[in-house]
């Protein structure tokens, strides 16, 4: 099983790894949309102002462009360090140990607007790049990623049952035939359900740390949906489809 994570705008600063190497990273097909990605934000990063428009940023806010200014030479860290934020604080990984930690990193996978997708322990810099990000003079990156990412995830998808966690503007990126999707609404006292929103993300990082760490190997919607059900989780199914259900 592989549980696939959005990203998060927010990255630890640092690392203790060499530069950014794009050859020791996962899924190496999508290494000439990467570089080529790479070196249009690093050109970019030198005129403020355009960098700005294109990465939705306040000048308040150019510490982003500085951290891709340094993306061929700042330190790097395994992904799944590097992002933070509300899922990833719900997921929590730093507090496991031994054979969950193995687990966990083994099914994590991130996607990615600069690198299409990383497993948990590929090493990246900061950076600062949106799925709705438009760099000047170039197609959307939906256009750019999804003949390049979706073979990639399809021959995932044939070896692997994957749990697609991603947001909307990500899931845009590319497809995965037959992933098991999830929503988290609230439910209201009268039985409105609403979408959530700030807590949606806490919800999935709980959901990603009881499927990344189960000694089980789930197959099928079904058995994911059991899975989060032990967890204490209120959880409906349809067909492929989880809906995971909150007190509003």
């Amino acid at each position: 099983m592989i549980v696939l994570l959005p990203p998060s705008e927010t990255k630890r600063d640092g690392g203790d790894g060499q530069a950014l190497s794009l050859d020791t990273l996962s899924s190496p097909a999508l290494g000439p949309l990467r570089a080529e990605l790479v070196g249009e934000l690093v050109e970019l990063a030198a005129d403020r102002a355009a960098s700005r428009r294109a990465l939705g940023v306040s000048a308040k806010q150019d510490a982003e462009i500085d951290r891709n200014a340094a993306l061929r030479t700042a330190p790097t860290m395994p992904a799944i360090d590097r992002y933070t934020g509300v899922l990833y604080d719900a997921l929590d990984i730093g507090s496991l140990r031994s054979a969950a930690a193995a687990r966990s990193r083994s099914r994590l996978a991130v996607a990615s607007a600069l690198f299409g997708l990383v497993r948990a322990d590929d090493r990246i810099p900061a950076y600062r790049l949106s799925a709705t990000s438009r760099l000047p003079g170039r197609p959307t990156l939906a256009a750019r990623w999804r003949p390049a990412l979706e073979p990639v995830l399809a021959a995932i998808a044939e070896d692997e049952l994957v749990v697609d966690l991603r947001s909307g503007s990500y899931a845009a990126l590319a497809r995965v035939p037959g992933a098991v999707t999830v929503e988290v609404v609230a439910e209201h006292v009268d039985g409105r359900r609403t979408v959530v929103s700030h807590f949606n993300k806490a919800h999935k990082g709980r959901l990603a740390r009881v499927l990344s760490t189960s000694r089980s190997e789930p197959a099928d919607a079904a058995a994911v949906a059991a899975l989060a059900r032990r967890a204490g989780m209120r959880v409906q199914r349809r067909d492929d489809h989880l809906t995971v259900l909150v007190a509003a």
